[in-house]
């Protein structure tokens, strides 16, 4: 298809999903997740402009065995999209004016939605407003697709009644979900996919197991041991193991109010050829003395794995520690 047709297309579907400012707004976005509409004329986005905001959210995702884009972004020039309203959750608009501006509007057209407004005299002062806010937008969006995920997967949950009972703690998990594993202190679901699966694991750990200091290693050797017990391939002798060629991402965050440690990296299966992305989240439950993980995985060989990472991500980022 070309330019000229897609911008008719584009253009049309705006018109349908339409409402005025003054009208009611849509209940829910239907676009597709970590997909952002930069709003810009052609002569910016083919420039230094343009470079950055590709530079910035379309960089590639941290762990992944393949290079794939933090957003999947689609470009339209302004004079398209000013009048009208859109379903877009996530909209940056970008042009020249007589001020230098940065303003963010929620729920402008539709919701959920965000839309960043940033401009500026000249070239180099939007660059220097993109340079300067470019770090809280992607959170920002970021934040919002999780939401947006979980709420899909309000839709069709699966009962979660054996994990609350292992691990005291509650998490919205997608009815696509399957138990395959449970053991004491270690529960493995797994989702099937057309052309592979996606899984996700939790287990306890007890408090000293991660030294301060030596936390990458202890996390490491710690899912290798998990994987060595539990995760096989179907021929004798395969275990899941860290990949030794890429060094993983590691960061300290915190998750459900409480401290944890995030790794991203790549799985093999030790004699097999199997492989793929895994994102690892150490929770310090200091109330329970105990180290709770929460991992997720996939393998799917022939398709992109961006978004089967993020639900998982997604997933994991619902825990809520019960009481008592």
């Amino acid at each position: 298809m070309n330019k000229t047709l897609f911008l008719c297309f584009f253009a049309i579907s705006l018109l349908s999903s339409c409402t005025s400012k003054k009208g009611k707004l849509p209940e829910a976005s239907n676009a597709a997740i970590n997909t952002i509409a930069v709003i810009i004329d052609d002569q910016l986005w083919k420039g230094e402009v343009g470079d950055s905001i590709r530079n910035k959210f379309a960089s590639p995702v941290l762990g992944l065995p393949q290079e794939e884009p933090l957003f999947t972004i689609n470009q339209y020039p302004v004079k398209l999209f000013e009048g009208f309203s859109t379903d877009i959750r996530n909209i940056i608009v970008v042009k020249k004016s007589n001020e230098n501006k940065f303003e963010i509007k929620i729920n402008e057209f539709s919701t959920p939605q965000n839309v960043f407004l940033i401009s500026g005299r000249t070239t180099v002062e939007i660059l220097q407003v993109l340079e300067k806010n470019s770090a809280s937008i992607v959170q920002k969006m970021r934040a919002s697709e999780i939401v947006q995920n979980q709420k899909v997967f309000n839709d069709s949950l699966l009962d979660t009644k054996k994990i609350q009972k292992k691990f005291n703690i509650s998490i919205l998990i997608p009815s696509k979900y399957e138990y395959v594993m449970r053991r004491r202190n270690f529960i493995w679901l797994k989702s099937e996919i057309t052309s592979g699966n996606t899984s996700l694991i939790i287990y306890q750990i007890p408090w000293k197991s991660i030294r301060k200091n030596n936390e990458v290693n202890d996390i490491l050797a710690t899912r290798d041991s998990i994987g060595k017990r539990y995760i096989h391939g179907s021929d004798r002798g395969t275990q899941m193991v860290t990949e030794e060629a890429y060094s993983p991402y590691f960061f300290e965050t915190t998750l459900a109010g409480k401290k944890a440690f995030e790794t991203k990296g790549t799985w093999q299966m030790k004699n097999d050829f199997m492989s793929g992305p895994f994102v690892n989240y150490a929770i310090f439950d200091k109330e329970n003395n105990r180290i709770l993980v929460l991992e997720g995985f996939c393998y799917a060989p022939s398709i992109e794995k961006r978004d089967l990472m993020f639900e998982l991500e997604s997933i994991i980022k619902s825990i809520q520690f019960n009481k008592g």
